[in-house]
C-alpha cells in the first residue's frame, strides 16, 4: 500500500485500524514517507513536476516520522511488512539510524525494508545542518556503514563522510541485515541501486521509461557482479497517472517489466467519509478485483 501519512489523520487509532484492516485483508507491505521539515519558500527544485514544486499545500499536509509511525504500527500486527519511501539518508546520522532501523527490525521480527533516497530540498538541508552537496556519496556511505553495523560487533567502516573502528550496536537486526531499497528514477539512482540495493523504488515514472530503466539497473547489476535479478523492483503505477491505478493494462506494463510489488495509494477523500478507515477494506478489495487477479 503506498507511502502512508499524507494528507490523513495518523492518530494511533487510526493507525491500529489500517495495521489491521491490511493485515486482514492480505496486503503485503505498508509504507511510509519522509520530509523533517518542508520551507514555505524553497528553490523549485522537485524533480516530479514540470515547474519543480511539490503538488498541494506543505503546510496543511502531515508527514509523521517514519520509523516511529513503523514502529508503532508493527507493534499493532504480526504478518504485515513496512518500508519507507523514502527516508531521506544524508539527514541522519548512519549510526544512529541503523540502530533505529534495527531496533525495529528486531522487535517487528524482520518486517522493515528500509527505503532511502538523497531528498531534493536545500532548505531542509540547511535546516538540519547537512551540506546538499555529495549526497550521493553521503546515501552511499550511510548504507555501508549501517551494514558494517548490522552485519558484525565489534564494526569498522571507513568513508568518505563516516568513519568508525571497533564499535558495537546492538541488537543487530533478525538476519544481521535490513533490505535497503533505493528511490529515484535517474540513471545515478538506477546505477547504484544496481551496485548496492536490495530493492529499487521509483516514483512517478511512465511505463516505458520504468522498463529502461529495469533493462539499465540489471545491466548495473551484472557489471557489479551481481544477479541481474539480485535488485527487487517496485512499481507504483498511480503515482504516474491516479486516474489509471485501476487500468489492468497499464499497471501489467509495470509487470511485465520486471515490477515484483505494486502500490497503490489509498483514496483519502473516502477515508474521511463517514464510512471513515474502515473504507479502506473496500479499497483493498477493489485493487485486488479489478488489478491483481487479472494480471
Amino acid at each position: 500500500m503506498a507511502p502512508f501519512g499524507e494528507g490523513l489523520n495518523t492518530s494511533g487509532e487510526v493507525l491500529r485500524e489500517v495495521a489491521a484492516i491490511s493485515e486482514d485483508c492480505g496486503v503485503e507491505s505498508v509504507w511510509t514517507v519522509e520530509h523533517v521539515v518542508v520551507a514555505n519558500q524553497y528553490e523549485q527544485l522537485y524533480p516530479y513536476s514540470a515547474d519543480g514544486r511539490m503538488p498541494g499545500s506543505a503546510a496543511d499536509t502531515p508527514m509523521p516520522d517514519p520509523l516511529e509511525t513503523i514502529a508503532f504500527m508493527a507493534g499493532a500486527s504480526r504478518t504485515l511488512k513496512f518500508g519507507t519511501a523514502m527516508v531521506v539518508a544524508p539527514l541522519h546520522s548512519p549510526v544512529v539510524l541503523a540502530k533505529r532501523a534495527a531496533t525495529i527490525d528486531r522487535h517487528s521480527g524482520g518486517r522493515l525494508m528500509l527505503g532511502l533516497g538523497i531528498g531534493w530540498q536545500k532548505e531542509e538541508y540547511a535546516a538540519v545542518g547537512v551540506p546538499f552537496r555529495d549526497r550521493g556519496r553521503r546515501l552511499e556511505d550511510c548504507v555501508g556503514a549501517m551494514r558494517a553495523l548490522w552485519a558484525s560487533a565489534p564494526a569498522t567502516f571507513h568513508g568518505t563522510h563516516t568513519d568508525f573502528d571497533d564499535l558495537n550496536s546492538l541488537p543487530r537486526p533478525v538476519s544481521c541485515a535490513v533490505p535497503i531499497v533505493l528511490g529515484g528514477n535517474s540513471e545515478p539512482v538506477v546505477n547504484r541501486a544496481g551496485r548496492i540495493a536490495d530493492g529499487w523504488f521509483p516514483y512517478t515514472i511512465t511505463p516505458d521509461d520504468f522498463a529502461d530503466m529495469a533493462d539499465k539497473l540489471r545491466s548495473a547489476a551484472h557489471a557489479a557482479g551481481r544477479a541481474p535479478d539480485a535488485v527487487e523492483m517496485t512499481a507504483w503505477p498511480g503515482s504516474c497517472d491516479p486516474e489509471r491505478e485501476l487500468d489492468v493494462d497499464w499497471v501489467r506494463r509495470y509487470v511485465n517489466a520486471g515490477a515484483t510489488r505494486l502500490i497503490f495509494s489509498p483514496n483519502v477523500v473516502e477515508l474521511r467519509g463517514a464510512r471513515g478507515i474502515v473504507a479502506l477494506r473496500d479499497q483493498i478489495h477493489r485493487y485486488r478485483s479489478q488489478v491483481l487477479e487479472h494480471l
